[in-house]
């Protein structure tokens, strides 16, 4: 998924139209999200990490530039200049974690005009999806608090890269853990797993399955358990679980994939408590998504942690972001669009952020970056002159810190319902800019 050609033709079209006509002035394109999804009251940002090592490894080898002369729409002239072709921009970008609102550029990219161009689209692609399932998977941290949370989600995902990248996202947004196994060695993710059920119907009888489960995995069995009868299915775990102990081992916990889950985990926890096996986990999955374990945590259902997969990896509710990415200066000249509907603010911008005195957030303002203004910038670089500017933070580093923006969400943004809308303030110069660009247009 690193190849430069991984894009949309037109970014190729326009570079060899800018080419022609000799013309790479500076520009400046910032990535902002218009309006927030139903029911969404904030974002949160994710994917920079991506990003940075995208613009940073950004090349056309041999076989992009061969295929380019072979496709028959560019001159040779243009894909000779593509050979050495590099990001060698600034990029200013809000901290990965951080609670976004509309018209807030999350990421800006300031570069010659082909470079910035060119990389509108993976760009894009990236900073959109990981902030949109990041977004969806805070949710269930916050319907859920202080349970474990883990992906579930690799087989329904849209595809290898994406089931790797809402693994990564869903951790940094408070997720506990995945059962992706390459996210566990890529980004360090704890690796979470238990059995299927085809492993119980394989052995024929479900007990010896789970002492076969159990013995091969003395430091972590947990037992689906809902095979066929999932009450029954408890009471062999208790009978397993005073066999196991003569050896010294022990069950950590069982899981519930499918009916009632709720009720299936009183009955449950009823049969473990009356055996005195009060350390059993109870481990539920089974078409999750925040709502139902908003229900589940309300019925004070004994559930101890969730699997969250295909609702979750595909944002079901809400599955795209109306985001985008636009030039706002060039040539040192702020630009603006004007379509309708989907104008934008003109020239480089930063925001400011106000925190209220108990510490939650209390407003946000969008201003010009030349302006000073009271309050945390949140544009911060990361990236100069095509280098790096710092490492990014580990990926654990990172789930602290939205750990704590989500801490600083007022209690209406943090509902699963529709809140009041939390949206920047613009600055009467960045207003007056815009009004000065309409009059000239």
């Amino acid at each position: 998924m690193s190849s430069v050609l991984l894009t949309d033709l037109y970014e190729l079209t326009m570079l060899q139209a800018y080419f022609e006509q000799r013309m790479n002035g500076h520009a400046v394109f910032e990535l902002f999200v218009r309006k927030l999804p139903p029911h969404r009251n904030f974002l949160l940002a994710a994917g920079l990490a991506q990003v940075q090592d995208y613009l940073t490894n950004l090349r056309f080898d041999a076989d992009d530039l061969r295929w380019l002369r072979a496709d028959g729409r560019f001159t040779p002239e243009f894909v000779d200049s593509l050979a050495d072709f590099r990001f060698t921009g600034d990029v200013d970008a809000v901290p990965e974690g951080t609670a976004t609102f509309p018209d807030e550029p999350i990421l800006q990219i300031s570069a010659p005009l082909r470079e910035a161009q060119l990389v509108e689209t993976r760009v894009m692609n990236l900073v959109h999806y990981e902030t949109l399932v990041a977004s969806k998977a805070a949710r269930s941290v916050l319907a859920a608090p202080g349970r474990l949370l883990v992906d579930f989600g690799l087989r329904r995902a849209h595809g290898a890269e994406a089931g790797l990248l809402s693994a990564r996202a869903s951790y940094l947004a408070g997720f506990t853990g995945t059962a992706t196994v390459e996210a566990a060695r890529r980004f360090g993710v704890p690796a979470y797993g238990t059995m299927a059920h085809s492993y119980v119907q394989a052995h024929g009888d479900e007990a010896r399955a789970f002492e076969s489960f159990a013995r091969a995995h003395p430091e972590n069995a947990v037992l689906l358990i809902d095979t066929y009868d999932t009450e029954r299915a408890a009471t062999k775990v208790v009978e397993l679980a005073a066999k196991l102990a003569a050896d010294g081992l022990a069950i950590k916990g069982v899981r519930i994939d499918s009916g009632d889950l709720g009720e299936h985990a009183r009955r449950v926890r009823a049969i473990l408590d009356a055996a005195r096996l009060t350390g059993i986990t109870i481990f539920a999955s089974g078409n999750l998504d925040e709502y139902r374990v908003r229900d589940l945590v309300a019925q004070q259902a004994p559930i101890d942690a969730f699997g969250i997969g295909t609702r979750m990896n595909t944002s079901a509710d809400a599955p795209f972001l109306d985001c985008a990415y636009k030039l706002q200066e060039y040539e040192g000249r702020p630009r603006r669009k004007r379509s309708e509907g989907k104008a934008t603010w003109p020239g480089r911008k930063q925001v400011f952020r106000q925190y209220a005195p108990d510490g939650r957030l209390g407003s946000d303002s969008l201003t010009l970056a030349t302006e000073a203004h009271p309050g945390t910038p949140l544009l911060a670089p990361v990236m100069r002159a095509g280098r790096v500017v710092a490492a990014p933070p580990a990926l654990a580093a990172v789930r602290e810190y939205a750990g704590a923006e989500l801490a600083r969400l007022p209690q209406r943004l943090r509902s699963l319902d529709a809140a009041d809308p939390y949206s920047a303030e613009v600055s009467p110069a960045l207003r007056r800019l815009a009004a000065d660009i309409d009059a000239r247009t």
